[in-house]
């Protein structure tokens, strides 16, 4: 039996899912590409140490740099890697754990509350980040050298080697167009709405396969993840009601596509073309303030506009969620 043949055995491919053992088709050049990267970072963030240090590196160097890199330079495109996760985590993580290290007299407590603190703040400020906790951590048990910086320890080595290491992951990324840090350069042309194709796409289980298989970079979610969302998400777009009879100005109303289709639009004003009360005269005056074409203006009929959205929507925690409509729940 062929090395093949044998990881498709039932037996073998359940072990491989509980023990999360994913098939990784990222290409060998880019995980090369990802170890240099990797390698460059920390390069910098040890040479800039050392120069702030007049030689002693190791005394300003945050281990949780390692950790960063790894997210950076392996997952570019990841949520975690993203800039704000860097630097906000860093950040929150090392007021926390000066703060930990400085007013709680155990050291043992401290640490564990630093981590922990850190993980909620890192939540609710939207920047997720392990190497944050280990930065917080860090700070607590990291011995009389970084206890003496107190406070300054955010600045330096924070600060500065978080600086070292995202400025080389900008600038190496940027030498491959499938691996642009931050993810927000990478994305694809966005479809121009209006010419786009609103008939709707069906996807299966093999397109999500096949989809990851031809990312040059690493993609951190599984097919199995991917095509669960995707079944939730067409659960709930079943529940909804299509197409709005009325409309309001001041609502905001979305096409119901995916991807780069998507489009939120806010209904500016409403006029009418002749003195009588006929929808098929009424104007609209709207504009694009998610997704496709953001922040363009448009005047269409309203009947057109109602043909283009799918239902109204209500922004609810940085998130633009459908209105319940009649009948509906």
């Amino acid at each position: 039996m062929n090395l093949s043949a044998f990881k498709q055995q039932p037996a073998v491919r359940r072990f491989r899912s509980i023990v999360g053992l994913e098939s990784n088709t990222t290409g060998h050049l880019e995980k090369l590409i990802s170890g240099l990267g990797a390698f460059l970072g920390i390069l910098a963030v040890v040479v800039t140490s050392s120069l702030a240090m007049g030689g002693t590196p190791n005394l300003l160097v945050v281990a949780s740099m390692g950790a960063s890199a790894v997210l950076i330079f392996a997952v570019p495109h990841g949520p975690l890697s993203q800039p704000w996760a860097v630097w906000g985590s860093h950040t929150l993580a090392a007021l926390i754990g000066v703060t930990c290290a400085r007013w709680v007299p155990h050291m043992l407590l401290a640490a564990a509350l630093a981590v922990g603190v850190s993980v909620s703040a890192m939540y609710f400020a939207r920047c997720i980040h392990p190497p944050g906790g280990a930065t917080a951590l860090a700070a607590v048990i990291g011995g009389p050298a970084v206890t003496h910086l107190g406070y300054g320890y955010l600045l330096n080595p924070v600060w500065f080697n978080v600086a070292a290491l995202f400025t080389v992951g900008v600038l190496f990324n940027a030498l491959f167009p499938w691996r642009r840090y931050p993810h927000h350069f990478s994305r694809a042309k966005r479809v121009n709405i209006d010419t786009a194709d609103e008939a709707g796409v069906s996807l299966t289980h093999e397109d999500f396969a096949y989809a990851i298989s031809h990312m040059k970079s690493f993609v951190d979610v599984s097919t199995d993840v991917l095509s669960e969302l995707f079944e939730h998400a067409v659960q709930h777009s079943e529940k909804e009601g299509l197409h709005p009879q009325t409309l309001t100005v001041g609502s905001f109303y979305s096409n119901g596509q995916v991807g780069y289709r998507w489009c939120v639009r806010e209904l500016l004003d409403m006029s009418l073309v002749t003195p009588y009360k006929d929808s098929a005269t009424q104007q609209v005056i709207y504009k694009n303030v998610a997704g496709a074409n953001l922040y363009d203006t448009g005047l269409s009929s309203a009947e057109a506009f109602k043909r283009w959205a799918r239902y109204e929507v209500v922004k609810k925690d940085g998130h633009w969620i459908p209105v319940a409509q009649p009948g509906h729940h």
